[in-house]
């Protein structure tokens, strides 16, 4: 047989057991929540190590963090490493820029479509919000494509603008009027206001929140969309896509040819 009949070798799809097992980690967290401790915790309210779990495996109220907390961010910064991995390998199987874009795009809407699928089970009409894990992603991915075979130093400068631009947003936002009734967003009397700059950032009343009160207004509604009981935003796929772009530099940083304790210093 000659080199010109000679069958393509389709090289070898690269996988990374480090990802696998973080993804995996990440998900054993998300199914804690049948392990039912706040319900353990009751029997014995005056354990550290109850007590202690019991916080970890719950969302914050609003300021502060748990370990929950860091799953939404998990997932997003795993699709920024893996979306590395996925470029080339797409790549080496022979596909054009454009037919990556095209999967990109499409791959967006199913996420984002999802997401609004599963928030209106059961319920009697589409119930069209995008704060939830999937959408969220799906907001950011096409723009995470759009970026993923830049230069690290790209990665970098978009990461801080995002992050940047995002602060800013809600730094210049104005603040409620004096008496305020913020029951009227969702917020009960015993809420810990933030104060002073920070105020910028409270529940209900900050510029991503305001910006819901007309984006989610503009889909078909039972009724007209004045806040989210938990303070989750639209906008939040912003930070999300910062996330994931911090994800793309831990991805070249792993795929590099450097050393492994280099990769882990660089990491760190």
């Amino acid at each position: 047989m000659t080199d010109t009949m000679a069958p393509k070798t389709i090289p070898e799809k690269v996988r990374v057991i480090s990802i696998d097992a973080y993804r995996g980690f990440v998900m054993l967290l998300m199914a804690s929540e049948g392990l039912e401790i706040s319900r353990v915790v009751k029997l014995y309210p005056e354990s550290a190590l109850w007590q202690f779990l019991h916080y970890q495996v719950d969302h914050v109220r609003w300021t502060g963090c748990s370990l929950w907390d860091m799953i939404q961010p998990s997932f997003s910064f795993l699709v920024g490493v893996a979306a590395i991995y996925s470029l080339s390998n797409r790549k080496n199987s022979g596909q054009s820029y454009h037919q990556m874009l095209f999967h990109a795009v499409i791959r967006s809407l199913a996420l984002i479509l999802l997401g609004v699928f599963l928030r209106s089970d059961n319920k009697p009409q589409t119930y069209f919000t995008f704060e939830d894990t999937l959408s969220q992603i799906g907001l950011g991915y096409t723009f995470l494509f759009l970026l993923a075979d830049k230069k690290p130093r790209i990665h970098a400068f978009a990461a801080a603008g995002v992050l940047v631009g995002y602060w800013l947003l809600f730094a210049l936002h104005p603040l409620p009027p004096t008496g305020f009734d913020y029951t009227t967003v969702g917020v009960k009397p015993d809420f810990q206001h933030l104060q002073g700059f920070a105020a910028h950032w409270d529940k209900n009343t900050n510029f991503a929140a305001h910006f819901d009160q007309w984006f989610l207004n503009l889909f078909p509604r039972e009724k007209p969309f004045v806040y989210n009981g938990g303070g989750y935003l639209t906008l939040s796929f912003i930070p999300t896509l910062g996330t994931m772009i911090l994800g793309l530099l831990a991805g070249n940083i792993l795929k590099s040819e450097t050393q492994s304790l280099k990769k882990v210093k660089l990491l760190i």
